[in-house]
């Protein structure tokens, strides 16, 4: 088939993979001049003309699924149609390899890069649950690791729309055995919880190398995922207790997507996540011959979500108004100011790595390299992978909280010290200014406001070769604004780019003035190993 033209536009090239469904072939969309790749639904050749119209039926719901999802972390669905009476789905091309495939080739992949995978897998199933998709099948196989370090959940054939019931049949088990959570073996119906379970058994296969409860047959595995429990891990590391929290027999009892994104945050920085322990049974039980809402035999109960304190006033945006990122230093005028992040000492006040010039300036080992120096963390500082979808390096000890997440914008902070010194990053995927530098001019006329406001530069510039904008400037933090803050001197710097998808991102810096000339040091360091993704 090779060569082939479908629809008179996608020439087929070569097959990039296939599974039992279909064939995924390479193709050139000779309208748009790009490449894409075409999902052929290769089953359709050998069912009958009823079970062809549910195929048919099932592909439309496929693209429909995938098109109600608008995240970076889920594979496009540009189009589906029909060709030689069967369906096709063009999608989004991606150049790389399955996670199942790493795992074949590599035996097993790093429990740091296990926990980065499954971040970026969690924030796709985020997307597609605040899209009212069930995916369904999420497995190694359907995690597609690009060759730019992206991660992409692909393949919702069987996902469930929420209120959609036209598809599958009462009573049907679809998905892969080894991944299926243990009430939808029993034929419960699925949930947001179903899918965190198939994330906990992707990452056990991807950290051990085998599927924890895949046996010699389909019965005997599915007989495994509702009675027994996966073998103790050995490689997880500081994913060990995460993976165990997500294959707890019971939903009631698993974490949900915002407590297991903390946990794989932790478990990125290589650090075992506290969290997660309280999921930890301290005897084994079997949820087989437990009811659907019966606590499990373990004598854990599942812990109550805490809010994470918020650095700043009330991010929520205005009704009505534009989705303006807030200033963390600003709370009687709740002035909107850029977001991003401030970098700020490990420690304030004491001597140690950071304190003066001398020794903040970056040691030798950590010279920035031509590239602008990503990946470079300079000594006693750590890579933050963050769930937003972007990393930077920090002092170790800083804090995470999350100051907006609403409509497209997620604003995150950074700081050792509640908000003295302060790092915020923002990720607006639907911005609403055409270009950074318009952004911080609008945001500066609303922070003219502020006490003793100096404007020390607003200009374009560009950001490793994306238009963007700088903006530094300085108040005076008044004790009545803000009481639970520093008052005194401050000084900000606001880094802002559009990428080439037209996302929005903000690197925004904070800190006393009598501390600038370290902060900006550091701020610099920030600059050089910021990476989307």
């Amino acid at each position: 088939m090779q060569g082939l033209l479908v629809a008179g536009r996608y020439r087929l090239a070569d097959s990039i993979g296939s599974g039992g469904m279909g064939r995924v072939w390479r193709a050139h969309d000779e309208v748009l001049h790009r490449s894409v790749a075409i999902k052929e639904l290769t089953a359709a050749l050998y069912v009958s003309e009823s079970e062809q119209a549910i195929l048919l039926a099932r592909t439309r719901a496929e693209a429909r699924a995938a098109a109600r999802i608008n995240h970076s972390a889920v594979v496009t669905v540009h189009d589906v149609l029909e060709h030689d009476g069967r369906p096709w789905i063009v999608m989004e091309l991606v150049e790389g390899r399955s996670l199942a495939d790493a795992v074949k080739e590599e035996g097993r992949v790093e429990p740091r890069e296990a926990a980065r995978i499954g971040m970026w897998v969690l924030r796709a199933l985020r997307a597609a649950h605040t899209a009212g998709v069930l995916h369904r099948d999420v497995k190694p196989g359907n995690v597609l690791l690009a060759r730019d370090g992206r991660v992409l959940l692909t393949d919702f054939g069987i996902a469930q729309i929420e209120g959609d019931t036209t598809i599958t049949r009462t009573g049907e088990v679809v998905g892969s055995v080894d991944y299926l959570a243990p009430e939808r073996v029993r034929g419960h119906d699925p949930g947001p919880s179903s899918d965190l379970w198939a994330l906990g058994a992707t990452l056990y296969t991807a950290v051990e190398g085998r599927s924890p409860f895949r046996r010699t047959t389909p019965l005997t595995t599915m007989q495994a995922v509702v009675e027994e429990e996966a073998a103790e891990l050995q490689y997880a590391g500081p994913l060990t207790p995460v993976i165990t929290a997500l294959l707890r027999k019971d939903p009631v009892t698993r974490p949900d997507a915002s407590e297991a994104e903390q946990m794989l945050v932790e478990a990125v920085e290589g650090r075992r996540p506290s969290a997660a322990q309280v999921y930890v049974p301290t005897r084994h039980g079997s949820y087989g011959h437990q009811g659907p809402h019966e606590q499990p035999r373990t004598g854990v109960t599942r812990p109550h979500q805490t809010a994470v304190t918020q650095v700043g006033p009330s991010a929520a945006p205005p009704k009505g108004g534009r989705r303006l990122r807030t200033a963390a230093l600003v709370v009687a005028l709740a002035a909107v100011i850029g977001a991003g992040a401030a970098v700020a000492l490990q420690q304030f006040g004491t001597a140690g790595p950071g304190n003066s010039a001398s020794a903040s300036t970056p040691s030798a080992s950590a010279t920035p390299s031509d590239e602008g120096g990503q990946g470079v963390v300079p000594a006693g500082w750590v890579r933050r992978h963050d769930p937003v979808g972007f990393s930077i390096p920090l002092p170790k000890g800083w804090k995470r909280s999350v100051s907006i997440d609403q409509d497209g914008l997620r604003q995150v902070d950074y700081s050792p010290d509640k908000g003295k010194h302060l790092v915020r990053v923002a990720v607006d995927t639907a911005p609403d200014f055409s270009t950074s530098y318009e952004h911080m001019s609008n945001l500066e006329q609303r922070v003219s406001r502020l006490r003793d406001y100096k404007g020390l530069r607003l200009k374009e510039e560009l950001f490793r070769d994306q238009p963007g904008a700088r903006w530094e400037y300085t108040w005076n933090a008044l004790a009545k604004d803000a009481p639970h803050y520093f008052p005194g001197p401050y000084r900000a710097i606001d880094v802002g780019y559009m990428d080439g998808d037209g996302t929005e991102y903000s690197i925004y810096a904070a800190s006393p003035t009598d501390d600038w000339a370290t902060t900006r040091k550091q701020f610099d360091w920030i600059l050089r190993g910021f990476q989307e993704g």
